[in-house]
């Protein structure tokens, strides 16, 4: 595209290109070609020195790499030299340790060959000794046996005669656990206490309790299981429902006196069998609770008339009183109420009634005297002067 010029003096417009002469082309030209031949040669100079440069670096390079190879073989060799030698020296010492080895392996074999035949001996002479001190303690335990032998026949007829008197109090023994055991499972709201072997009075004693759970009484059992009775036993467990405070005393014994076929009294002291001690702990009991409630009843008289009068008298008596007496009051005005509204209601009916016959009445009267009083029968009840009064 062509470029215009404006001349500033006229104003005309023409191209660039008329204005530039052949003769100032040819001059950028050949400036051109010089300046582009200047700088070729630049390049290739500096692309020489450049190759130059580039040509010692290597040169220097691989001879350094040359050395640095050389010097490394030196040093492989070198070592590789001592690897040998300590190679050699390993082998060396290892051969010397497997030598050491053999003789000290050869050294122990020795060494326990003859410690186990001094074991052997020392352990010969140990089973020998044994062998003796067994064969005298044998000795001795046989002397000692025939003598426990001769102690053993010596104690057996003691043994038999206590025997008997053991087994005797063995079975008593078992009859009272029965009988404690018997008592807490028929009155399991008493209280059962064992008296301990060897403490003088009763074998066990039954606290009564009634069902606020105060205690209202003592009842002691003694127990016997011997093949005869004893008229001491009576004695016996008197002075222990005195020492013990109980009211009633039971013997409980597989032997009853001579006299005696069932259950009884005698002497203050109840006697019965095992199978009979139930029914009669349950009548005992009884009484004993009831003799309780009517001591208490009569229990602080006086003393409980003072204690109603001041409750009459209280504050606390008056409110409840109050209480009472307001219900029934509000309870009687409801029925008033419920009264008054009925007989309102009922006289209300009473005077519509009155006024139906009243009317039926006239009726009545005007159709008999037109038609008589048999023609027509109009009665509405079979008295309705009665409902008229």
């Amino acid at each position: 595209m062509a470029t215009d010029i404006k001349c500033p003096h006229c104003g005309h417009k023409f191209p660039m290109e008329e204005a530039v002469s052949e003769e100032y082309k040819k001059e950028l030209r050949e400036q051109m070609l010089s300046y582009k031949k200047q700088k070729d040669e630049e390049m290739n100079k500096r692309e020489v020195q450049l190759n130059e440069s580039i040509r010692k670096s290597v040169s220097a390079d691989f001879e350094n790499r040359l050395k640095l190879l050389q010097q490394a073989q030196a040093d492989n060799e070198e070592k590789l030299k001592t690897a040998r030698t300590r190679e050699m020296e390993f082998l060396r010492k290892e051969q010397e340790l497997q030598t050491k080895e053999q003789e000290l392996e050869l050294t122990v074999q020795r060494q326990l060959l003859k410690e186990r035949g001094q074991l052997s001996e020392k352990i010969r002479l140990e089973e020998a000794e044994k062998i003796a001190m067994r064969e005298t303690e044998h000795q001795l335990r046989v002397r000692e046996l025939e003598k426990q032998l001769d102690d053993q026949k010596k104690l057996a007829e003691e043994m038999r005669r206590k025997a008997e008197q053991g087994s005797m109090q063995l079975q008593g023994e078992a009859q009272e656990l029965a009988l404690e055991e018997l008592l807490a499972a028929t009155f399991p709201f008493d209280l059962i206490e064992e008296v301990g072997k060897g403490i003088r009075g009763a074998d066990c004693i039954q606290v009564v309790r009634n069902k606020f759970g105060n205690d209202c009484g003592k009842i002691i059992y003694e127990s016997k299981r011997t093949k005869d009775f004893a008229k001491d036993w009576v004695e016996k467990l008197k002075a222990d429902m005195r020492k013990l405070g109980a009211d009633v005393a039971i013997l409980v014994t597989q032997a009853m006196p001579k006299d005696m076929e069932r259950f009884g009294e005698r002497e203050g002291i109840w006697i019965c069998t095992f199978s009979e001690v139930t029914a009669l702990a349950y009548v005992l009991r009884d009484g004993i609770l009831r003799v309780h409630s009517a001591g208490r009843s009569q229990e602080n008289r006086g003393e409980k008339m003072h204690m109603l009068y001041d409750y009459l008298t209280s504050n606390e008596f008056a409110e409840q009183w109050k209480a009472i007496r307001e219900g029934f009051m509000s309870m009687k005005l409801s029925i008033q109420r419920e009264r008054d509204t009925m007989e309102k209601l009922w006289k209300m009916r009473e005077k519509q009634l009155e006024k139906v016959l009243l009317n039926a009445t006239h009726i009545k009267g005007s159709v008999e005297g037109i038609a008589g009083s048999d023609s027509v029968d109009l009665r509405i009840t079979d008295d309705d002067a009665l409902l008229l009064d």
